[in-house]
Formats: structure tokens, sequence, C-alpha cells
């Protein structure tokens, strides 16, 4: 390893003991600049590496909200500004029980590289909260995103840092936030948040854009092996906005998706979830409970496995983690390279634990692609989104799906480049890596060192 690498990685370690989800992403991408520290030594004189690795500023606050019982909830919420070399601070925001820094932090790392691969003027960031809108009420949910807002509005604005939706945050959160925000700053200023819904400045095709993404970055996967897409099968997990956009976009193009899974277990539906009702019925079910897919097979009569995950099955063409971080163990990797599937497309943020995706790198069957590149869609619009905001016009869906379409084929092809450049082959993790770092290297280089 350069000892450059290995030298900020054993400080990075030191420094954040307790961060292990951070520490994981850290050392993949770290990992995987090799050939590109050692081509430039002056990154090391600058300490570029350490720079990038600490984020330009940390918020951490509480939230107190009151419950529909009158009683008084304190949360905690966070964002992490990490890096606006290329632009304002972009990234989502998280509401869920699972929340900490650690995890904020890795995903903020990790959004700076994806969100320079969408070639977009965006940084990176992200934020969120242990609140789980989960099983609340609808006033319950507004007065949360409004105490959150109260904090969060002095940190971000339209040339600052612009917010979007995440895991437990859709565009009803992200819109109670703008609200809250308008009102504090006194202006309709639509571009300092977005997910927003269409009617406060939304952009149309936000909610399935992530998928729809990592479809049109499985099609290039696909046509660089002269296949295409129609007839392939996928297996997914999750239910939510992503896995949902993946279905719909797959069926589109002449592919299914014959499993996907819950936090019960999973589905198998061997016809697979591509009729107008099997999709409206999964919006129906995850508004509903969020928790269990195992209502999708009493309605349409198909296979539920409960308590397990359908990483391994033998009978598809696609595997696309969809769901959480760490979903895929080494355990489950194993399992997946025996199943003789070739390519394990990465949706989810860091759904693949380091040792696993090393793994499934080796095996010389299997085409690996990474989910800071696959998964950018969704932040690829949220700036679309922005743009319109600037311009205060609506684009079509049509229109704002081909751009997307045109975002994620160069997202591909800029990562297939680098690697090739640094004599590493069909490497898409370590191209993709590349390709952020180069533009956010290249940015901070020229900006002076602070």
């Amino acid at each position: 390893m350069n000892p450059y690498i290995e030298r900020v990685l054993n400080e990075t370690r030191a420094k954040n003991p307790n961060e292990p989800e951070f520490l994981q992403t850290v050392e993949e991408v770290l990992t995987s600049l090799e050939p590109v520290i050692n081509a430039h030594p002056e990154y090391e004189k600058v300490s570029l590496l350490e720079r990038m690795v600490e984020p330009e500023r940390i918020i951490q606050f509480r939230v107190v909200w009151e419950d529909d019982n009158h009683n008084w909830q304190v949360n905690k919420g966070y964002r992490v500004q990490y890096n606006a070399a290329l632009g304002p601070y972009k990234g989502g925001i998280r509401f869920d029980p699972s929340v900490n820094l650690s995890i904020i932090k890795f995903l903020g790392f990790e959004q700076t590289f994806k969100d320079a691969l969408t070639g977009l003027p965006i940084g990176g960031g992200k934020g969120g909260s242990d609140f789980d809108p989960r099983g609340k009420s609808e006033a319950e949910v507004m007065r949360f995103c409004q105490a959150f807002t109260s904090e969060l509005y002095r940190h971000i604005g339209q040339d600052i840092d612009c917010p979007a939706g995440d895991l437990g945050c859709g565009s009803r959160e992200i819109t109670y936030m703008y609200g809250q925000y308008r009102r504090l700053v006194g202006a309709a200023e639509f571009g300092a948040l977005s997910g927003k819904f269409v009617s406060s400045g939304g952009s149309l095709g936000r909610s399935e854009a992530t998928g729809y993404g990592a479809v049109y970055y499985l099609e290039e996967v696909l046509k660089h092996d002269g296949l295409d897409i129609k007839g392939k099968k996928l297996a997914i997990a999750g239910f939510g906005n992503v896995a949902w956009g993946i279905m719909k976009k797959a069926t589109e193009l002449g592919a299914k998706v014959t499993y996907f899974s819950g936090p019960d277990g999973y589905i198998h539906d061997p016809d697979g979830v591509c009729t107008p009702e099997k999709l409206d019925f999964i919006v129906e079910m995850r508004a509903k409970d969020s928790a269990h897919c195992a209502p999708y097979a009493e309605k349409f009569g198909c296979e539920f496995v409960p308590n397990q995950k359908c990483w391994g099955v033998k009978d598809v063409d696609v595997y696309m983690p969809s769901a959480t971080q760490n979903d895929v163990n080494l355990e489950w990797a194993k399992k997946i390279a025996d199943s003789g599937v070739k390519y394990y497309i990465e949706v989810a943020n860091m759904p693949t634990t380091n040792d696993a995706l090393q793994f499934l790198k080796e095996q010389k069957h299997m085409v690996v692609a990474p989910s800071k590149a696959v998964n950018a869609g969704g932040v690829s619009v949220s700036e679309l989104e922005m743009a319109q905001n600037a311009e205060r016009v609506y684009w079509t869906a049509e229109e704002v799906d081909a751009k997307l379409h045109d975002i994620m084929k160069n997202i591909y092809h800029s990562s297939v480049a680098a690697a090739e450049r640094y004599g590493l082959g069909y490497d898409l993790v370590a191209g993709a890596n590349i390709v952020g770092f180069q533009r956010v290297a290249d940015a901070m280089m020229v900006q002076g060192v602070f």
C-alpha cells in the first residue's frame, strides 16, 4: 500500500475509533486510489487526503417536539457538511432510529464522491435524526419536521447547503421542512431543499430517480457484455421508493424483478412485479406498513420466505442490494458467488461490507458495480430540481428522465475510462472512486490550502 494512504488510514482509525461505518467507507475509497496517489506526490505536500477525510463542518443539535399526547420528546439531529469544493453541500436527510454520527459521516463522505461523479456543481453533505417516522401521526411528523428545521435552517440555503430526502424522509417530510424554512427566512427560496412535492417546487420524477438511475446504469453494464436488459430477472432488497423505481423502470425496459424483500423476509414472484396492479399494491403496502412485505404474497399467491434474505438464489441474472448499509456480509457474499450469477450491482449506500465487497470483486466470473455510481440518480434529479427552481420553470417528466439517463451513462463510461487509464482493467468500483476523487481533488488543489 502507498505509504501516504497507509498513514492517513492509520491516523483516521486513531481519531475515530468508535465510528465503524465511517472507517469502513474511508478504507474502501482510499485503498482503491493507490495508482492516483502514486501519480500525484504533490497531494501529500498539501495534506490533501487528511483534509478530504475530515468534514469541513459537523453540526449536532437536539430536536424537541410535542407528541399527540402532549408529551415532549427529544431526538438528536445532525448535519455533516463534508466538502463544498465543487459547489454547495448536497445530500439527504435520514430519519431512522439507527442514525448516529458515524453513519452520517460515512454517508457524507460517500456523498462527496457520488455528487462529484454526476459532473454537476454540487458538494457533499448528509444529515438526519434518530427520529422514527413509522407509527407517528401526520401531525407528529409535521411537528418534528418543523422542530428539526428550526435549528437546521441556520446552516442551509440554496447557495450553502441544499438537503434532500433519504431513508424515512420523503417528499412529505421535505415539504414540511421547506414550509418551516420559508416561514423562518421569509423568502420563497425553493432551492434550499429538494425532493419537495411538485406543488411546492419539486421536480417530476424525483421519488423514482434513484431506482431509474440504477437500472440505466445496469443497462450500460449489460451492453458492455453485448447483452440486452430485456428478459433479465432481478433480485433486489427493499420495497421503498428506490426498489419501486427499479421495479417500474425494469418493467418498462422489458426486465422484471422476481425477488424483493422487507424486514420480515423475502418475496419470490416468478412472474415479476411487472403489472400496474402489482406496482400500485407495492405503494399501498409500504404506506400502510413499511416493515412487512408478506401481504404481497397473500395478495398475488406467490412465495414468501420469512426472516430470510434472497441472496444466493440461482434463478436470476442480477443482484441489486437496494435497502440499507451492510446488508451483504461475507457469508452472504459467498452464497452469491456460489449461485453463479454474474452481475452484482450495489444500489443502497454501502450495502456490502468491505470484506464481502473485496471477495466478490475477486470472483472472476462476476461484475461488481459500486453504489456511489449506481445510486447517483437521486442526487442528480435533486440538482435538476435546484436548476428548475433557479430558472422558475418546470420540466416535463420526459425531459427529466432524458437528462437522468444521460448522467447515468456518463457516470458509467467515465468510471470505465478512469480504471483503464490507471491500468486497473474493467474495475467499476475503483473507476468510480477515482473519477469522484479526482474531480474533488482538482478543485481543492486550485482553491488553496484551508
